[in-house]
């Protein structure tokens, strides 16, 4: 299968400064990529450049076998063929709703216009919005519409910047995966720019984490979690801390939970000082553990309740449990760590 899209080896300078540094990832054709990371750290620059609105200062990008931007050449936005949507929705004031999605589809009958508009108006819930004008939506309906718009011509890519940003929490994850599927139905690759993990997991085949301009890591959801590259990533997604410890034995780190036995994921020697990353789903709620810790913060999520712990030597972690365990801060819980695996980092 070829290519849809290869970034290979990318520099991004803006005003003399160093933005993106020596990016590289491809998607094939139908793939939904993710830019994942903190506010400033170059994934909108390098989303820009794909598009063809910066060029690189070195490196290349390839469409389809096809390189569109290079140190010594820079092909057009409007001759890429790819969709873009950016955080300002930039509907058409003058058009409706419908005549607005229906914008790209040129050239097609009016029956499969119409029948393009209602398939997408109805995979957003605003079929009864048809008619209405752009000032009389909410922003976060005009964030919708502008989305729907830039799938209906099903371009071959779909670029997408923050695209729910206006929505609430829970409507940006639902919407993520309304999104990948209409994509996966037509065919289309997709990358999508965000700083919210929950999205990107909600969305994407491949994950790319980006801090500082680089890429720390390209990977799946699964692996971002479960087998991060580096500290950044493991400490960026999902909540996490780490635990001081040593490493005493095969798979095994002496901490203040004791001995902790898993798969060690990279290579030390023993007695090496190390520091564990510990999630909340590791931390187990066990009355009959012997070790205690106190609770100083709590989060009822509904089904659950997210306890934050002190351990007697200070050590904080985070635990989550049924909710009917329903703790006060100052009393003290038995806890008990369960790892599959050890994500470790020298100390």
């Amino acid at each position: 299968m070829n290519q849809q899209l290869c970034v290979k080896d990318i520099h991004v300078d803006l005003g003399g400064q160093p933005i993106v540094k020596g990016v590289s990832f491809r998607l094939e054709h139908g793939e939904i990529g993710c830019l994942l990371g903190p506010s400033g750290c170059g994934k909108t620059t390098i989303l820009n450049t794909i598009a063809g609105f910066e060029p690189p200062v070195s490196g290349s990008i390839t469409l389809d076998d096809e390189e569109v931007a290079s140190e010594s050449m820079q092909l057009p936005p409007e001759v890429r063929r790819v969709g873009m949507v950016f955080q300002d929705s930039a509907l058409f004031p003058h058009l409706t709703v419908a005549q607005n999605i229906a914008f790209g589809l040129k050239g097609r009958k009016r029956a499969e216009k119409k029948q393009r508009v209602e398939e997408l108006l109805k995979l957003v819930s605003m079929q009864q919005y048809a008619g209405s004008y752009p000032h009389q939506l909410s922003g976060g309906q005009q964030q919708r519409i502008a989305l729907i718009r830039a799938i209906a011509p099903r371009p071959p890519i779909l670029l997408l910047d923050e695209p729910f940003s206006s929505q609430d929490s829970e409507l940006r994850v639902k919407l993520a995966q309304d999104v990948r599927e209409i994509l996966k139905h037509d065919g289309i690759t997709g990358i999508l720019v965000t700083h919210d993990q929950h999205e990107a997991f909600a969305i994407a085949d491949h994950i790319g984490v980006i801090s500082d301009g680089y890429l720390k890591q390209w990977d799946s959801a699964y692996n971002l979690y479960h087998r991060p590259a580096d500290r950044f990533v493991a400490d960026f997604i999902g909540e996490g801390v780490f635990v001081c410890g040593n490493t005493v034995g095969d798979n095994q780190v002496q901490t203040e939970f004791g001995v902790v036995n898993g798969e060690l994921l990279s290579n030390y020697k023993v007695g090496e000082l190390v520091d564990l990353l510990v999630r909340p789903d590791d931390v187990i709620h066990d009355d009959n553990s012997p070790n205690k810790a106190t609770v100083v913060a709590k989060n009822f999520r509904g089904a659950d309740h997210l306890y934050t712990l002190k351990m007697p030597g200070n050590t904080r972690i985070s635990c989550l449990a049924p909710s009917h365990h329903d703790h006060q801060i100052g009393e003290k819980i038995g806890i008990r760590l369960k790892l599959d695996h050890l994500v470790v980092f020298p100390s």
